[in-house]
């Protein structure tokens, strides 16, 4: 993984043509809580501060056009982002244009990047546990409409499995759609479960024939300094996980 001092570059095989960055806190202009480079303008943040985050990234990214912001709603509907209005509810999109910026909000939720190996297809979805558990990934490659196996995935920051805590009914979910699943739980001192939302993720790709799954191992509940997390911090903000064509 290529660590910029503001943003996360994808360390994946992805062909020249496909650009893909996942922000982090650092930078911006956004006032405690949302302190730094908040690009949510759902979460509370004073809407002129987030304005000029979002204006930061777009210049300092170089980014061929704003991004597509979702209305996301942990489930699985997929757009084109080439055919929708800013806004409209989804959670993820696609393009096969050139110059159309794919993108996810998340603080602790997995953003999942998807591109396919002759640079025409690209996606972003956003994969918290209810999303994930009702197939967004699924989705995601059924709305590229392409053999699963021609593409290549990265997972971005996400909460991590020392921290994601969850009850017995998410393990009982995912393990209803995928025995293998149990390998992803691991009992919690509390009772609970800790859930590997990274391992469950590279399941449901593998079970779609996506085997080429790149990044993972970040965890934005533990650091602070880098990362939003909603789960340590409640009120917070977000970051983005891009991905476009380049023109």
């Amino acid at each position: 993984m290529k660590n910029s001092t503001d943003w996360i570059i994808p360390d994946w095989p992805a062909p020249a043509n496909v650009q893909a960055y996942t922000t982090t806190r650092l930078g911006g202009v956004s006032r405690a809580p949302y302190a730094g480079f908040n690009l949510g303008d759902h979460v509370g943040d004073v809407a002129q501060d987030v304005a000029v985050n979002r204006a930061q990234l777009k210049r300092r990214l170089n980014l061929p056009a704003a991004p597509v912001w979702l209305n996301q709603v942990h489930d699985t509907q997929i757009v084109n982002a080439a055919e929708v209005t800013v806004g409209c509810t989804a959670d993820g999109s696609y393009t096969i244009e050139a110059g159309v910026v794919c993108a996810v909000l998340t603080a602790d939720c997995l953003p999942v990047l998807l591109c396919n190996r002759e640079g025409s297809k690209v996606a972003a979805a956003h994969a918290g546990w209810r999303g994930l558990a009702n197939g967004v990934i699924e989705t995601t490659l059924a709305a590229l409409d392409a053999p699963p196996e021609s593409f290549m995935a990265w997972l971005g920051p996400a909460i991590g499995p020392q921290a994601f805590e969850v009850g017995a009914e998410v393990r009982e979910i995912f393990m209803a759609h995928d025995p293998q699943a149990v390998d992803a739980f691991k009992p919690a001192p509390t009772g609970r479960w800790l859930a590997d939302i990274y391992q469950l993720a590279r399941q449901r790709l593998a079970r779609q024939g996506v085997t080429a799954v790149y990044g993972g191992g970040e965890c934005t509940y533990t650091d602070a300094q880098r990362f939003y997390s909603f789960r340590r911090d409640s009120i917070t903000g977000r970051m983005a996980s891009l991905i476009w064509l380049a023109k």
